[in-house]
This record gives structure tokens, C-alpha cells and sequence, in this order.
């Protein structure tokens, strides 16, 4: 069913009223696809309801694969080739049938066909032929499984992951490769990467272990986890063709290196950032897979609360200042500045950014790359930057003096600029800044924002529940006092159960995780006498800005992500704190 019929049949099965629909049509900009997600984040419905009205509208029983996940044993029972090119899961055996979900009308019409294919002996000593038939689906799966079907409807994504049950490990792949082919390291590799992109990974590892074993790991929402592991025996040949793609040297071994490959499968391109570096047991290769998804990131969607949100927007639409992104590394903080270039790139403004390396290309940007061997660092690229007749400029980092003097300069000559510079939260960036023999005078003239982030594993949507707990068990249990961040002491959270959907670990994608620092009069006179962090973050928090512990709170009792999450990436703010604000 289109997206328009979905909003349609929920509005006739009484699951959302007119208003609802409107309201989310209205806020995504007339696009179905984004109203429907619309009405899932804002907790007007779940995926589950979707699925129960179009159910309803078949005319057939709803399976929620999600809240009853079939075992792998079970989905295994049909046969992989009339799974895939039907779309069927068998959901559960009862005393007297099969159920069995799919997402395919046909199927669950009844008309659906499969090909019978035989082959015959002509005679005692003739040619095998093959004889091909269709036949009634229902009858052939009964007789395959000598109990009669029951079909129902199940939602598109969960028949998809389902599907995944029929893919072997990554291991027992390689094991295949490496018995029935002889160019063993091309295979391999391609298996890596393929699987890598299709399932979201943000990077790859490959690690010697000792001579004899290389792991391999995927980073997936930011947690690194085990996918296999190689005989270091065919690793040389895995290694040399990386480099050989990539550009570096075969014959190096004891120097780090760094690459890029392009990687292409079913005419979808992805690019593959290379690192290598030497280890006591052989060298270490990490793969940075970057997507092509910048074009459905916006600021909307990167998780700034409304008032967070409305500060981001006013310091962009400055005509002239600095803001800056703090965070680690694989905090997100590319991620907002490429949000914020695209919501302000306009036909009439120059835009140019000065980038190691250039990670995501916008349509009307002007990029360049930093490249020493030529030369071109952060502060040559910017001077020259500063003759192209810029109006807003992206420097992606803010590392050395040199390049915060001439970033604050450009500020103050009525540029926008943006960067970005490591500091442990939004406080801390102003005492690092003057650290880099800038003078106060010209940070307070210029400084308009600072954006701290950490990035948040989101609960998996297709199987997060709510469950109550009390002030005093979360303060045993973590050692913390959280009574000033809930207003009472017993507290709704949620959690992921796990299901097929987000691979049983029960979050799926992650979401920023802010705190942010607007100037104000008071702060450009504080830092005129070049603070510490600690004075900043107090007449910062008396004039309304929030700890990122504080945004993570707001983010776990909307339902989000959990308190464990927010634990992992932010500290609880000091006691003597003014939590009030």
C-alpha cells in the first residue's frame, strides 16, 4: 500500500483522527513518508498499529514478528528460494497449521503460484530432462510440511529482517571462500564491505590476534562488536589488495598509512576511508564506511530540543560570528556542521570549506582538501579561503594557533564561520580557545554559539517498552542521586526488548546529545577577563543552559534512549549544581 493510503485507512480504522493526519502531513512538508514517521516519534501510534490496520483492511490476521520473533529453526522449515521471492516467515506452528506471515497480497489472496522443477530420464539410458510446473502455493507448502497454512499480514521491515535468518555467518562465508575459490582476498573483502554497508556500519577492524588468527569487527551504533575471524595465513593477501585499492604502499610495514576506495555493489557507490597502522602482531587496518545520507539529515532531525533548536537556527542566520562544535572523536560534530551548511546553502551565498578529510559533498559547496604534501593545511587553506569571497566559511578543525587566529580574524571581518575543536564540553571550549594565544577581546567579539556533543544509542522503535522504577532504586543501583532531574520519585523509562529488527540488542541509530552555550552581554564581559571553564559553566547555567546530562534526562523520559545510554556518554552534574533552571 502507498503511504497516502496507509494515512487514509488509519484515519478510517479510527487509530488517528483527521487532526492527526493533517498535523503530521503539515509538519513534514506534504510528505506521506516523513508523516508517517512523523506519527511513530511522537508516539500518536507504533509501527504495530500500521501493521493491525492494514491487517484489517485485508481482511487477514496481523503477526507482529517483533513482540513474537519466530526462532531461526522455524523460519528455516520453508525453503530459502520460495521465501525470498514470496516473502514468507513461518511465525508459529499450532496444533492443527502452520501460521505463516508475509507482506505479499497474492499470497495472501490465495492465487499465489510456484515453479515445480523436475528432472526425468528419457528411457533406462536416455537424457535427463527437466519438466517445469506451476502449482497452487497453499498445496505444495501442506504437503512440504504436512500441515495445513495459515497466512497473515507482517510488516514489510520485519519480513525483511526475518529474511536475514537465511544468510550464513560471515565466518562460515569466508570458510567457503577460502575452500572453493583461489582468489580467496577480493571475495573476502567484498563480503566485508557488502555486509558492512547493508547493515549500517559506521567502521570496520581487522586485528591481528597472533599469528595464527585476524579478528574482525564492525562499529554499529557506536559499540564495536565481533563478526568474524580469518586464518592469519590468508590475511597478507587481504591486507596487500586493501592497500593496492586504497593507493599505499604494498612494500610499507612499519609506517602508518591512509587511503580511500571507492566501493561499488548493485550500481550503489559507497566510499571507504583507510587507515593502517603497524602493531607488535602485524598491522592493524580500521575501514571508515562513509553513506551517502546527508540528504535526508537535517537540523530537525539531529535531536536538539525545540530551544536548543531555535539558538542553533539564530547563530546560523548571523551574518557574521563563530560557531564552534566540541565532542570526541565520533561525536556527530561533521554531521551538525554539514546540517547546518545544508539549511543555510542558498544560490546567492558563497559557501567554502577547508576539510581532512572531505567526508560528504552538498550540491553548491565549495570543498577543499587539506593536503600537506602539497602544502594546503587548515590555516594555508583558510588565508586562501579569506580571497575567494567567501560569505560563510567551514574550517574542520580548529587545531593549532595559527588556525585559531586567522578563524577569529575571518570571524570578525564579517565572515560566518564554522568549525569545529576538541574540548570536554561547551564550558571548557572557551578556556582551550584562549589557550591558543587568542586574544579575549576579539573571542568575545566574535563568538556566538558553542555546540557540545555526544551521540546516544536510540531504543530500537519496533520493540521499546515502557517500565516504572523508583528514585531510590536508580540511586542504589548507579550510585547516583537523580532526584534533582525528576520531578517524581517514581519515574516511567523505557528499554528495548530485542527483536529481529535491531539485532536483539534493543537499540537501533542514535541521536545527538547536547549542550549549548549562546552569548550573551555577561558572558563576552567574563570572558574579557579570560575565565576558567568552571566560571563559565556557572553564569552559563544561571543564564539557562542545561548540562548534556540534563538533555540526555529529557531524551530518556520521552522515550528515546535509556538512562544507561546517557550514563555511558555524559557525567552527572556536580551537587552543588542549580538543577532549577
Amino acid at each position: 500500500m502507498r503511504d497516502e493510503e496507509i494515512l487514509e485507512l488509519l484515519v478510517t480504522t479510527q487509530y488517528i483522527t483527521e487532526e492527526d493526519r493533517s498535523k503530521a502531513i503539515e509538519d513534514s512538508t506534504d510528505d506521506p513518508t516523513q508523516a508517517l514517521q512523523y506519527l511513530i516519534t511522537n508516539h500518536i501510534i507504533t509501527q504495530d498499529i500500521v501493521g493491525q490496520a492494514i491487517a484489517e483492511f485485508l481482511m487477514v490476521p496481523y503477526y507482529d514478528l517483533n513482540t513474537f520473533s519466530p526462532s531461526k529453526e522455524d523460519i528455516l522449515r520453508i525453503p530459502e528460494d520460495i521465501a525470498r521471492e514470496l516473502r514468507l516467515v513461518m511465525f508459529k506452528e499450532q496444533e492443527d497449521a502452520f501460521e505463516i506471515a508475509t507482506d505479499n497480497k497474492t499470497v495472501l489472496k490465495g492465487n499465489a503460484q510456484i515453479i515445480i522443477r523436475k528432472e526425468e530420464k528419457a528411457g533406462l539410458l536416455g537424457a535427463k530432462k527437466e519438466t517445469v510446473e506451476q502449482k497452487n502455493l497453499n498445496v505444495e507448502l501442506e504437503k512440504m510440511l504436512q500441515k495445513p497454512v495459515v497466512f497473515g499480514y507482517a510488516l514489510g521491515r520485519d519480513i525483511d529482517k526475518a529474511l536475514g535468518n537465511y544468510k550464513d555467518t560471515l565466518t562460515n562465508r569466508f570458510v567457503n571462500i577460502m575452500e572453493n575459490l583461489d582468489q580467496v582476498a577480493p571475495e573476502i573483502v567484498e563480503e566485508i564491505i557488502a555486509e558492512a554497508v547493508a547493515e549500517g556500519v559506521s567502521d570496520i577492524h581487522f586485528e591481528p590476534l597472533s599469528d595464527e588468527e585476524v579478528r574482525i569487527r564492525f562499529r554499529i551504533d557506536g559499540m564495536l562488536q565481533e563478526v568474524a575471524r580469518i586464518p592469519y595465513a590468508y590475511y597478507e593477501n587481504v591486507l596487500n589488495l586493501i592497500k593496492v585499492q586504497a593507493k599505499a604502499r604494498t612494500d610499507e610495514h612499519f609506517a602508518p598509512q591512509d587511503g580511500a576506495i571507492r566501493f561499488t555493489k548493485n550500481g550503489k557507490n559507497s566510499d571507504v576511508r583507510v587507515s593502517i597502522i603497524p602493531t607488535v602482531l602485524g598491522e592493524k587496518i580500521v575501514l571508515r564506511v562513509l553513506t551517502n545520507t546527508m540528504s535526508t539529515i537535517t537540523l530537525e532531525t539531529l535531536g536538539f530540543n525545540e530551544s536548543n533548536l531555535q539558538k542553533v537556527k539564530r547563530a546560523s542566520k548571523k551574518p557574521f560570528g563563530m560557531v564552534l562544535v566540541t565532542g570526541p572523536t565520533g561525536s556527530g560534530k561533521s554531521t551538525t556542521l554539514y546540517a547546518l551548511l545544508s539549511s543555510i546553502n542558498e544560490p546567492d551565498t558563497n559557501i567554502t570549506t577547508v576539510e581532512d578529510p572531505v567526508e560528504y559533498k552538498i550540491d553548491g559547496v565549495n570543498h577543499v582538501q587539506v593536503n600537506r604534501t602539497s602544502g594546503l593545511t587548515f590555516s594555508t587553506g583558510l588565508r586562501s579561503i579569506l580571497r575567494q569571497d567567501p560569505d560563510i566559511i567551514l574550517v574542520g578543525e580548529i587545531r593549532d594557533d595559527e588556525t585559531a587566529q586567522i578563524s577569529v580574524n575571518a570571524a570578525l571581518t564579517g565572515h560566518l564561520l564554522f568549525s569545529t575543536i576538541h574540548a570536554n564540553d561547551a564550558p571548557g571550549t572557551l578556556p582551550r580557545l584562549l589557550n591558543m594565544d587568542v586574544d579575549p577581546f576579539l573571542v568575545a567579539s566574535t563568538l556566538e554559539l558553542i555546540i557540545a556533543q555526544r551521540l546516544a544509542r536510540k531504543i530500537c522503535p519496533s520493540c521499546v517498552y515502557a517500565y516504572t522504577t523508583t528514585i531510590e532504586e536508580l540511586n542504589s543501583k548507579y550510585g547516583e542521586d537523580f532526584q534533582p532531574f525528576f520531578e517524581s520519585n517514581i519515574v516511567t523509562l523505557y528499554r528495548g526488548k530485542g527483536c529481529a529488527n535491531c539485532n536483539y540488542s534493543g537499540y537501533k541509530g542514535r541521536s545527538g546529545v547536547f549542550q549549548l552555550i549562546e552569548m550573551t552581554e555577561e558572558l563576552r564581559e567574563l570572558i574579557m577577563k579570560n575565565p576558567t571553564g568552571d566560571e563559565i559553566r556557572r553564569l552559563s547555567r544561571k543564564q539557562g543552559s542545561r548540562s548534556m546530562f540534563e538533555d540526555g534526562v529529557e531524551k530518556v523520559q520521552l522515550g528515546k534512549t535509556t538512562l544507561e545510554e546517557v550514563l555511558r556518554i555524559a557525567a552527572v552534574p556536580e551537587p552543588d549544581e542549580d538543577y532549577s533552571q
